[in-house]
């Protein structure tokens, strides 16, 4: 069940709160973690998330599905928050591109993904 895939937020952590990005999956009550960049996050996130969800079948407690399954999980809308130095150099680059920071964003985030991703608009 820890392959099943959950949602999850990244946020930056002030100095205050010792710097890096935390980690956390609303869908799993307490499970977080953190990292000094955010692949670190995501990476002790997954594992955060495994051992969550081993902890809760362990004492026999429910795992709650992911929220959104099916259809409706897939809007096709989604909120980033970036540095904003990662969101002026974005925006920059569209400006010179003559196009959207949106369209942008989708043509590098498809980019990456080498196109592997399924059609089913």
């Amino acid at each position: 069940m820890s392959e099943i895939e959950y949602r999850f937020t990244i946020r930056p952590l002030t100095v205050d709160e010792g710097g890096g990005y935390l980690i956390e999956f609303p869908d799993l009550p307490g499970c977080m973690s953190d990292g000094e960049t955010i692949e670190e996050a995501l990476i002790n996130g997954q594992d955060a998330k495994t051992d969550w969800i081993a902890a809760m079948q362990e004492a026999g407690r429910p795992v709650p599905p992911p929220t959104g399954q099916g259809s409706e999980a897939y809007s096709g809308k989604w909120v980033l928050r970036t540095p904003k130095s990662l969101h002026r150099g974005l925006a920059e680059r569209a400006r010179q591109e003559g196009v959207s920071l949106n369209a942008l964003a989708v043509a590098m985030l498809a980019q990456g993904l080498g196109q592997r991703m399924p059609r089913g608009d």
